[in-house]
């Protein structure tokens, strides 16, 4: 689980320095400008794209997701599999509002890939996260009841 957990963190990582990038790229210069649903700039240019929200000086989401994604990386190292998932559990509900704003018209209404893959990669250490930890609470009981 420990290397599964490491591999995500590092996709997690890139995607979220891919999408930093494209924070930091010049309007209208995005390399995933894919069509009218899909358009990474659009999306890392918004109010939405930094913290505080609108802020032009705030600090940029990406950021918050690659320094999460390391922290969680050095958790799975240690195999702190409780802890990591304390943190992965609002950093995915943080993804599906991000995602939120993403699918809403009337807020951005583009896609961004990379962050469509952070999304996935954080579901995806929740699931597994989840599921180690519940695992394990169900193996430790059974050895108490025997």
């Amino acid at each position: 689980m420990k290397y599964a957990l490491l591999i995500l963190a590092l996709i997690g990582i890139i995607a979220s320095s891919l999408a930093l990038r494209e924070h930091y790229r010049p309007y209208g210069e995005s390399v995933c400008d894919i069509n009218a649903h899909w358009d990474c700039g659009i999306v890392n240019h918004s109010p939405y794209a930094v913290l505080p929200q609108g802020s032009p000086t705030g600090m940029p989401v990406a950021i918050i997701g690659i320094a999460g994604y390391f922290v969680l990386g050095i958790l799975a190292l240690k195999r702190a599999y409780k802890l990591m998932l304390a943190l992965a559990l609002p950093a995915l509900a943080f993804s599906l509002y991000l995602a939120s704003l993403e699918a809403s018209p009337n807020k951005i209404g583009v896609w961004c890939l990379y962050c469509a893959i952070s999304l996935a990669t954080i579901s995806l250490m929740t699931l597994l996260l989840a599921l180690t930890v519940v695992g394990k609470a169900v193996r430790g009981r059974k050895q108490i009841a025997t």
